[in-house]
């Protein structure tokens, strides 16, 4: 749902549904749908900010009294891996915020969507078009039989790790500065996983997955390669960045990456720092376009999981960015595919 004036944005990752999980609140339909005073995405924000819908993300959470739930407060090159999640501690998280999203359908604030068909309709409906999306596949066993169940409910998009290791891979630490290779690549299972993936027409997304995972999934997926909320790690040397040869390897796919909004990834000096301003990412965009084309880049907000910079401050703000690339000198022709027609074009061809 947003503005009629506005450009309206499908947006490649957010954390909402994080955020109403560890609410704890019983009626998280309501505070989603009237607004909250805090976090970044709520259903009047939504619609002030021209957020016409995204990739809803489920993120099984570190477990508190192990490990913080937040990256490093400050810039580290030798950062450790988070310790592996219990795959009964990834259930019980991953099946809450599912259920989560589906009680928001039902409460009628936005539209589960399990095709690129679908987000178009509910965008023209005005309703949130949200794709159910998992990052770091910890409740799902190697066999993958809970991948067949989570498709069946609606599972459209993956990651298959966070920043830690799991069956199926590792992810990056949070190093500053550091190359993205940085660990083993996939395992068998993880191997598995991606023919399954390519089988069911569920896209795989490859942020947070280090190097040599990024080039197992290449070597053997028959999709376009996507990065949903990633940047260029030429401006911010950053391990979760993108190196020259793998935007490389994503063009070649005709995949694309979601430009994300967290200062840490998006800073030369790789912190984080809500005193950020929209000109640096303005510039990751440009550099992305270089890169990768214009039908190559989008926009991946990590909105609710992140420090965002303060201009935007959260999704109603989201406008704001939208003034600075038309300022750029970008068409709106070039703006409206950053804002959401890349990310259609995409899904068409992963999900369907």
């Amino acid at each position: 749902m947003t503005e009629p004036d506005l450009i309206p944005v499908f947006d490649g990752h957010n954390d909402t549904l994080l955020r109403l999980y560890q609410s704890k609140e019983a009626d998280v339909e309501r505070l989603f749908i009237e607004g909250t005073p805090g976090g970044h995405i709520d259903l009047p924000r939504a619609k002030k900010g021209g957020f016409a819908g995204g990739m809803f993300a489920i993120f099984p959470p570190p477990i508190e009294k192990t490990k913080r739930s937040a990256v490093p407060p400050a810039p580290s090159d030798n950062e450790p891996l988070p310790p592996e999640l219990p795959r009964a501690e990834a259930i019980t998280s991953t099946i809450g915020m599912a259920s989560i999203l589906f009680r928001l359908e039902r409460a009628g604030a936005l539209t589960v969507c399990r095709s690129a068909g679908d987000v178009r309709e509910a965008m023209a409906k005005g309703s949130i078009a949200a794709v159910f999306h998992i990052e770091g596949v910890e409740a799902i066993d190697p066999e993958l039989a809970m991948l067949d169940v989570l498709h069946a409910a609606g599972l459209r998009s993956l990651g298959i790790v966070w920043s830690r290791p799991n069956a199926f891979g590792n992810g990056v630490p949070f190093r500053f500065p550091s190359s993205p290779d940085t660990g083993p690549g996939l395992t068998d299972a993880g191997k598995a996983l991606v023919k399954a993936c390519n089988q069911l027409r569920m896209m795989i997304d490859l942020s947070h997955l280090n190097e040599k995972g990024f080039r197992d999934v290449a070597a053997l997926s028959d999709a376009p390669l996507v990065a949903t909320h990633s940047n260029v790690h030429a401006i911010c040397g950053h391990s979760r960045n993108l190196t020259e040869w793998q935007l490389g390897a994503i063009r070649e796919t005709g995949g694309m990456v979601g430009l994300n909004f967290a200062t840490g990834f998006l800073r030369e000096d790789g912190r984080m720092n809500a005193d950020t301003g929209l000109d640096i990412m303005v510039r990751h965009i440009d550099s992305l376009l270089q890169a990768l084309g214009e039908d190559g880049v989008g926009l991946g907000s990590d909105f609710d999981g992140a420090m965002i910079p303060a201009v935007i401050g959260d999704v109603a703000g989201l406008p704001k960015l939208i003034d600075a690339l038309a300022a750029r000198g970008f068409g709106r022709a070039l703006i409206e595919k950053i804002a959401y027609r890349n990310w259609l074009s995409v899904l068409e061809r992963t999900i369907g």
